[in-house]
């Protein structure tokens, strides 16, 4: 399979690649109900233990229908909250007696994503999933493409994406101000949970929850006895279900720079890690559970019409670029979260997490941004914007900001990224049309997974 997916540039025009997307309004010949603007949506949860109970509540304008979980011991705010909703142990079951639902928030573990997203789609239901929308690249690229074929509106949760620290990165970018960009750093506080490649997989069982069905939790992944080291939230250390701290805030942290820079399919990517194993003398992590405690991953990205190559390097576990020079001693690098320092021929910009508080490190430089024009579209809300720009889209609006067309190809990055991580001290060239590890064998095995059976990914 060699999909091939079009992507309009943020630079030329408006700058919003989606909005094309949005006039047909594809959906509406789809499944999925048609809802009016004055409509209320039928929405759904599965998953909302955790972030997914932030996603319900900056959806409660709606008709929050039915919730799922498959440990609602940690969900009793939400159902206090929502006491209409029907409750759900088993997302299927769900789906299947819950005929009215229109669209879905999806806030699982990552190992999850793809299997529940690509149901929902077939079901004809919008669907809103959690960063990043899938395990793997290959899931990443299926689900894009599925959107398209089931005509549903799509929302990834990196909900900087709908903020303005965001669009006004990239509007300073896209007027010259700092010049032509060939490096980018990004980096992040975590991991903030147990996590190192040195672990080993919990070798003793222990009880799950009550209630929990611990087989459907694990799902697509490999059944592992029920441990603590897993459930609840630590789960992100594991190859099995997370994926690691490049997962888990990449797609907030690198956002800004891969809107901004018109990015897609880097052509190599390359991975340092804090541990690599020695097994017979040669260095393999073929047999990694879990991830780094700390790594550098660099992303080498081609031109893009009239922008140069760039490469994009992250840091995460406690490593950090150098500070810049060029920024006053007072002012923070980046925020507690992490940030992204563009380097350009004429000058330097360094923001937040989400794209937050960007500051062009010259003062006059500083100076002639505040006369920038706007000239993309700025999306209302304030914290729940990013879920209410999902909800006017299913109801027939402009296309969602981070819908699958785009946060598909970020996903599908920060995946790569594992992926190096995984096979570090090498560089792994990638053909991304074609999803392949060009020179690699071994670590192209990895693009997609295995799935246990019962939980195949399906199309």
């Amino acid at each position: 399979m060699t999909p091939q997916l079009n992507r309009r540039s943020f630079l030329r025009n408006t700058g919003m690649a989606a909005a094309a997307f949005a006039v047909a309004r594809p959906w509406l010949n789809s499944a999925a109900r048609r809802v009016s603007p004055n409509e209320k949506l039928n929405v759904a949860a599965i998953g909302f233990g955790g972030v997914g109970s932030s996603n319900v509540k900056n959806s409660a304008d709606e008709n929050i229908v039915a919730l799922c979980d498959l440990d609602l011991s940690r969900c009793g705010g939400t159902i206090k909250q929502f006491p209409k909703a029907a409750l759900f142990t088993d997302f299927r079951k769900m789906l299947d007696a819950q005929k009215d639902i229109d669209a879905v928030i999806i806030a699982t573990p990552d190992h999850s994503h793809a299997f529940i997203a690509m149901e929902c789609m077939r079901r004809g239901k919008h669907v809103y999933v959690q960063k990043p929308i899938s395990h793997s690249v290959f899931e990443a690229r299926i689900l894009t493409e599925s959107a398209h074929k089931y005509k549903v509106v799509t929302q990834m949760g990196n909900q900087g994406h709908s903020g303005e620290g965001i669009r006004q990165v990239t509007e300073y970018i896209a007027a010259g101000l700092i010049g032509k960009v060939r490096e980018v750093h990004t980096w992040t506080n975590r991991p903030i949970w147990p996590q190192s490649s040195e672990m080993d997989r919990p070798a003793d069982a222990q009880k799950a929850p009550q209630g929990m069905d611990w087989d459907q939790w694990c799902g697509p992944a490999p059944l592992r006895p029920f441990h603590a080291s897993y459930h609840p939230g630590k789960w992100r250390a594991w190859w099995d279900f997370g994926t690691g701290s490049l997962g888990d805030m990449g797609c907030h942290i690198i956002d800004p720079a891969f809107m901004a820079l018109d990015l897609r399919y880097p052509i190599s990517v390359e991975g340092n890690v804090s541990t690599v194993f020695e097994t017979f003398g040669k260095k393999t992590t073929g047999k990694f559970e879990s991830y780094p405690r700390s790594s550098i991953v660099r992303f080498k990205f081609p031109a893009r019409g009239e922008l140069p190559p760039v490469t994009l390097t992250w840091w995460d576990g406690g490593l950090m670029p150098q500070r810049p020079d060029e920024l006053e001693d007072d002012m923070p690098f980046g925020d507690a979260n992490g940030g992204c320092l563009f380097i350009g021929d004429k000058g330097k910009l360094v923001c937040g997490c989400y794209g937050l508080n960007p500051r062009i490190l010259d003062a006059d430089l500083r100076e002639a941004s505040k006369k920038v024009a706007k000239t993309l579209p700025r999306i209302p809300g304030n914290s729940s914007g990013h879920e209410k720009d999902w909800i006017r889209a299913c109801k027939g609006g402009v296309a969602a900001s981070s819908n699958f067309d785009y946060s598909g190809p970020l996903s599908e990055m920060v995946l790569m990224g594992n992926l190096a991580s995984r096979y570090p001290d090498r560089k792994l060239l990638w053909d991304g049309a074609k999803m392949i590890v060009t020179n690699d064998k071994e670590a192209n095995a990895y693009v997609g997974r295995e799935y246990r059976k019962g939980f195949e990914l399906g199309t």
